[in-house]
């Protein structure tokens, strides 16, 4: 069984992650997220498919869990692709996985802004607060 990190462990490990910011994100010069370059995952995760009735909320977890310890949650994709598997899970990642989304939408409208270290800090949050919901789930496949 795969050790799970504590939530005030995967926050900093997210936030250093995300000290590149968003800086992997497609934008256009005036700051507008590129659509297309949101669409797909990177490194396969995209392609990521339940395999049985629970799992979407193993599978979402298992693809938190491969962003962070890649280093990708603040690249395009990654975040909607465990959004759109976190949405047939369970509500308890369900929801993670929406307060997920908000946070990785608000970072990404604040590329480039003073705004955006705190962003990324949400979306830091958000990741550790997902895990912590794996875990409390009993998906412990983060960390």
């Amino acid at each position: 069984m795969a050790r799970s990190l504590s939530a005030p462990a995967l926050f900093v490990r997210l936030l250093l992650a995300g000290g590149i910011a968003l800086t992997g994100t497609a934008c256009s010069p005036d700051g507008a997220t590129d659509a297309s370059a949101a669409s797909a995952a990177p490194g396969g995760m995209d392609d990521l498919q339940p395999t049985s009735s629970d799992a979407p909320g193993v599978d979402a977890c298992s693809l938190l869990k491969r962003a962070v310890d890649e280093g990708t949650l603040m690249e395009p994709g990654v975040v909607d692709a465990i959004v759109r598997i976190s949405g047939r899970a369970d509500a308890p990642v369900a929801d993670a996985g929406r307060r997920l989304a908000a946070a990785y939408a608000s970072a990404a409208g604040a590329h480039g802004t003073e705004d955006e270290p705190d962003a990324v800090a949400g979306v830091s949050a958000a990741g550790a607060d997902m895990s912590s919901v794996c875990t409390d789930s009993g998906l412990e496949t983060v960390g």
